[in-house]
């Protein structure tokens, strides 16, 4: 069980760094005002969806599901998986940026990207105090 452990904190950390990054790179590419500069960044955010984040999803997802068995059921286990249903919620919302961001970088302004940059944060904070402390 504490390989699963392992392989389930290292994709979740991959995911997470995708989770960082992707809405930082939106934040440079709204700003970026040359072709080529906006098609660097579009490859990017793509690759980096694509090959880094959603795989890290998956496997965290596997992972997780098959630790499920081996963890004592609480009230913050309840919280902790409401809280990944609003990260793959947000995992899916940034994938529909990837794509708004193509048609049109000026979607949104840089600081609406900076703002949603955020969540993650808040959530992965969340999250390890949760599983750590086991506060309810």
């Amino acid at each position: 069980m504490l390989w699963i452990k392992a392989f389930h904190v290292i994709s979740m950390v991959t995911w997470f760094s995708g989770l960082f990054y992707l809405p930082r790179l939106f934040v440079y590419h709204s700003e970026a005002d040359d072709k080529v500069g906006q098609e660097r960044f579009q490859v990017m955010e793509r690759k980096l969806y694509l090959y880094i984040m959603t795989p890290g999803a998956v496997l965290t997802l596997l992972f997780g599901v098959l630790l499920l068995g081996s963890v004592k059921s609480g009230m913050w286990l309840d919280v902790k998986l409401g809280l990944v249903i609003l990260l793959i919620l947000f995992h899916m919302y940034c994938g529909k940026l990837l794509i708004d961001i193509k048609n049109d970088p000026k979607t949104h302004s840089s600081s609406f990207y900076r703002w949603i940059n955020e969540f993650p944060t808040v959530i992965l904070i969340a999250v390890v105090i949760l599983v750590v402390v086991k506060p309810f």
